[in-house]
């Protein structure tokens, strides 16, 4: 009987059956890995179709080319022949291939060795769950335990930083953001102004949409829409930098040379995302509301001086307070979020990414939750 598989390595075996209970597996070929070789169950099923022999003699008949694949496809023919109680002989093979299968079967696998898949419990994994919960629950914190006192030393005089590292973060935080924050406030604008002017033509109002874009981008999206841009600019590079000097041990330099990681390194940069927020906020207001100017000349056909004195009209001083104190707070929470994700980063490069990717994460989740709190306490105030 032979068989031949004409693929990718045009693999090839032939069986011949002897009188004496031995059947003889002649491979023949190019046997590669990754090709169409043939497969052990399949052969093994040829080799006993007829009768079951006692053994399985295997000879090569000058392969052309072996790697591998065929010291695999004997081990796995082997362990078929070792359930069926049949004795396997491969001594006929090429020296190498015959050492290496010797080595592999020298010890025969234990049974129960191999680790086997076990799933959890519903226990189980609400369990794990609870334990890491509480393990980040005690890092947040620590690190916030940690950042006040480094405060408190900074309002003492005692913190250990230097304010040209303040000055970079503010030149990175500040200047070099104005491109994206100009950008995103002023289509905030417009994009709100177009979907006011949709409603407010149906009743004649479209003066009115001077109203919805001043209060809504003033009051709130101005200071939303630049936490957010800031927690997936600057937060996330906080978190990678920290992340980085915690994988190369710099951290831990800091700690020997007695100068503390969070006066040095978390200090200046929660100091200037914090100093230039509000700043930040009063710019991307001042594009949001140029937006909506834009649409309410360009499409409304309204008399721009008009569309000025609406928005002043519509505005106050406590508006943009809980503008400037939303962005403060915003900033506080960013960098706050980006330096914890990188000071308790792991010790490898995947750990970086992983640290970069859930400081942006908890810095919008934590900007939608104070702004939530805030909009309920304005609201309970009455401002």
């Amino acid at each position: 009987m032979t068989s031949d598989l004409i693929g990718k390595s045009s693999a090839g075996y032939t069986i011949q059956n002897h009188n004496d209970g031995v059947v003889e597996l002649c491979i023949s070929g190019s046997w590669k890995a990754g090709a169409n070789n043939p497969e052990p169950q399949r052969v093994f099923d040829e080799l006993t179709a007829d009768v079951k022999p006692s053994e399985i003699r295997i000879t090569a008949d000058n392969p052309a080319a072996l790697d591998m694949s065929l010291p695999t496809f004997v081990f796995a023919l082997n362990t078929l022949c070792l359930k069926n109680n049949i004795s396997l002989v491969y001594d006929d093979l090429p020296d190498a291939t015959v050492r290496l299968l010797n080595l592999a079967t020298a010890v025969p696998e234990r049974e129960g060795a191999r680790l086997s898949a076990k799933k959890d419990s519903f226990l189980i994994i609400v369990g794990k769950s609870a334990i890491e919960t509480g393990k980040s629950w005690h890092k947040s914190f620590d690190f916030i335990g940690e950042c006040t006192l480094s405060f408190g030393r900074f309002l003492s005089g005692r913190a250990q930083f230097r304010w040209s590292d303040v000055a970079l973060v503010i030149q990175d935080c500040g200047p070099r953001a104005l491109p994206i924050v100009t950008l995103i406030g002023f289509l905030m604008g417009l994009i709100l102004a177009f979907v006011g002017a949709i409603q407010l033509k149906m009743f004649g109002a479209e003066i009115y949409v001077a109203n919805l874009v001043g209060v809504g981008i003033v009051r709130a999206l101005g200071s939303i829409m630049t936490g957010i841009v800031m927690a997936g600019r600057t937060g996330a590079s906080f978190a990678a930098e920290l992340g980085t000097m915690q994988v190369n041990e710099e951290t831990d330099a800091l700690k020997t040379l007695g100068i503390s990681p969070y006066d040095f390194l978390v200090l200046p940069r929660m100091l200037g995302l914090t100093l230039m927020m509000p700043l930040l906020c009063l710019y991307a207001d001042l594009m949001g509301l140029l937006g909506g100017l834009v649409v309410g000349v360009g499409v409304l056909n309204l008399s721009p001086k008009i569309y000025i004195n609406q928005t002043l009209g519509s505005l106050n001083l406590t508006q943009v307070w809980i503008g400037l104190f939303m962005s403060f707070t915003f900033g506080i929470l960013v960098s706050m979020a980006g330096c914890k994700q990188g000071i308790n980063c792991g010790r490898s490069s995947s750990s970086v990414g992983t640290a970069t990717n859930a400081a942006v994460v908890n810095s919008i989740i934590n900007i939608v939750v104070a702004t939530a709190i805030i909009t309920v306490a304005c609201s309970i105030l009455g401002i």
